[in-house]
């Protein structure tokens, strides 16, 4: 593609000699001859400072904020918003043909963006998928780096999609992705937002500022489905300027409202109501958390236009998703592995499940490196509220000393009187919360969900809960 064309629509000051361009990037180990370098400025590293060494390694042009007196310099008011559009106009715009639906929120986006997805794909829509777990063109599944993509990487997506036949995708919306503007220039069709606890405050300082970060999905949106039981959704759904659709398992004042809730330990049953309308939904997930998750995922598919029946439906046939409440085993005990990392996700796993536990709740949780410490104590709160025993161990301490968090959380564990045995190698503390579960208990793996590896001292290790619970059981038998 001619270096005209990629600059389509973008304002931009000087002047630049035509060429067949390789690629846009903004990281300057990427630039190649004929590349287009943006220079973005981070936390942690200016993109200026690289512009010389891309202009030496071949870049046609390099785009900046600031004048540097560089060969091929063009000049724009925001980077960000430039590698968005230079990225979209490489691939020819490809996010044109698909409708685009965004969910944003501290917990839930996963189940709500794989639920949508399966619902539509059962329903004969083909439907591409961006998240934390690993994004899917159709029926094909490749990894995540990221839970929201650079703005390169998310046009690539979509031009895959697009050319998969795909005509919806589905993405997860992170709130640092939101900040650094990686969705400048994407339009959706629908955006949701399913609640706000504390998390990320280590990146964005304070709620406000992460209430705000999430509030900028709802700037590029058509239409938006909000779960109001939630305070942040309830004020979200006041200073947005577009058609809301609220959700809510409590009040009727909600466009829709989940009625007769019943729940067990491995699904919700409700009656969603709203609008003169009444359908069963059985959702393959427990919890009250799942039931805003459910009600999100089926006010969507109505916003797209789908018969509310046929939707509801779609939403009752889906499966749980890896790493999301999901029963690893069940036989004299049962074992649950789920990505529950704050103390909110830890209190609507474990409050979902209580009710269920003949024997004993055993909770083996950490808390992680490198992240907000003030998520700490709360943390250890809500897992000793509904725990009879609980094992502390790692979760990604990365630079931080393993045992020194271990010993922090201790303290606050002590506080509550709850019996707690302290174990740091995660590998270990699995085999031994196994080999300890007694008739009837259920055992808790907090924390980890999807995810098949640790992060320690800078090193990434290989670490799967679910392989180590299997090999555990093919053992034992």
């Amino acid at each position: 593609m001619l270096l005209s064309e990629i600059l389509t629509g973008l304002d931009f000051k000087g002047g630049f000699e035509e060429r067949e361009i390789a690629n846009v990037c903004s990281d300057s180990r990427r630039v190649v001859k004929n590349s287009v370098f943006v220079c973005i400025k981070g936390r942690s590293f200016d993109g200026h400072e690289a512009a010389d060494e891309a202009i030496k390694k071949g870049a046609a042009a390099v785009v900046t904020e600031r004048k540097l007196g560089l060969e091929n310099e063009l000049l724009v008011s925001d980077t960000r918003q430039a590698y968005a559009k230079l990225s979209q106009n490489y691939f020819g715009n490809p996010q044109r043909g698909l409708k685009l639906i965004a969910v944003t929120g501290t917990n839930g986006k996963t189940t709500v963006t794989n639920t949508i997805k399966q619902a539509l794909c059962s329903l004969g829509i083909k439907t591409g998928l961006i998240g934390t777990i690993h994004c899917e063109i159709d029926e094909l599944t490749i990894p995540a780096k990221f839970t929201t993509p650079e703005a390169w990487d998310l046009a690539a997506l979509f031009s895959r999609m697009l050319a998969a036949s795909c005509t919806h995708v589905v993405l997860e919306a992170s709130s640092q992705a939101l900040e650094q503007g990686r969705l400048l220039g994407l339009r959706f069709d629908c955006a949701v937002f399913t609640n706000l606890t504390q998390d990320h405050l280590d990146y964005h300082g304070d709620m406000e500022s992460y209430y705000r970060a999430k509030k900028l999905l709802f700037q590029n949106a058509k239409r938006a489905v909000i779960n109001t039981d939630d305070e942040y959704g309830k004020r979200l759904a006041k200073e947005i300027k577009i058609p809301v659709t609220s959700v809510s398992a409590k009040e009727d004042s909600a466009s829709y409202t989940a009625k007769f809730i019943e729940c067990s330990i491995t699904a919700v049953r409700f009656e969603l109501c709203g609008d003169g309308y009444l359908h069963r939904i059985h959702y393959a997930m427990p919890g009250l958390y799942s039931v805003h998750n459910a009600l999100c995922s089926a006010a969507v598919l109505f916003a797209l236009g789908i018969d509310r029946s046929e939707a509801c439906d779609a939403v009752s046939k889906t499966k749980s998703v890896r790493g999301r409440c999901e029963v690893l085993y069940s036989g004299d005990f049962t074992v649950i592995c789920d990505f529950a990392h704050t103390a909110d996700g830890l209190e609507q796993l474990l409050s979902s499940i209580r009710p269920f536990v003949k024997g004993r709740l055993v909770t083996l949780f950490g808390c992680a490196g490198d992240r907000d410490p003030k998520k700490r104590p709360p943390m250890a709160k809500a897992a000793a509220k509904y725990s009879d025993f609980i094992v502390l161990s790692s979760d990604n301490p990365r630079s931080e000393d393993p045992l020194g968090i271990i010993a922090e959380v201790s303290e606050y564990l002590k506080e509550t009187g709850v019996p707690f045995t302290a174990i740091a190698d995660r590998y270990l503390a699995i085999k031994w919360a196994l080999e300890n579960s007694q008739k009837d208990d259920v055992l808790a793996l907090c924390g980890k969900g999807h995810e098949d590896y640790q992060v320690i001292d800078g090193c990434t290790i290989y670490l799967d809960e679910h392989r180590i619970v299997s090999d555990f059981f093919s053992k034992r038998s």
